[in-house]
């Protein structure tokens, strides 16, 4: 008798990141792929002044906000967002 095959589990995928902003001292990537967790994703500046942080990530919807020196902000090149329970927006990607 052959054994059934067992679904792989899903291809994680680089999802790349970035925030342009010169002035900031710290910026952090939070969302529910890290369970909001404000420091596990530290992101790190180029010679340019733009914060990147590329992420493996499996399929699915994610919302996400970057912490800007204690404070929250959207990502302003992804337009795509959802209501939040603090009455703000998160920012959703999708990974295929």
């Amino acid at each position: 008798m052959k054994k059934a095959k067992q679904n792989p589990k899903p291809k994680r995928r680089r999802v790349n990141f970035a925030l342009t902003d010169q002035g900031a001292h710290n910026v952090n990537l939070v969302g529910d792929f890290n369970e909001w967790n404000q420091k596990s994703h530290p992101m790190k500046k180029d010679a340019v002044g733009t914060w990147k942080k590329t992420t493996l990530l499996e399929p699915g919807l994610y919302e996400y906000k970057f912490l800007v020196d204690g404070e929250w902000k959207e990502d302003p090149l992804n337009p795509n967002r959802c209501r939040n329970r603090f009455g703000t927006f998160n920012c959703i990607v999708q990974v295929s």
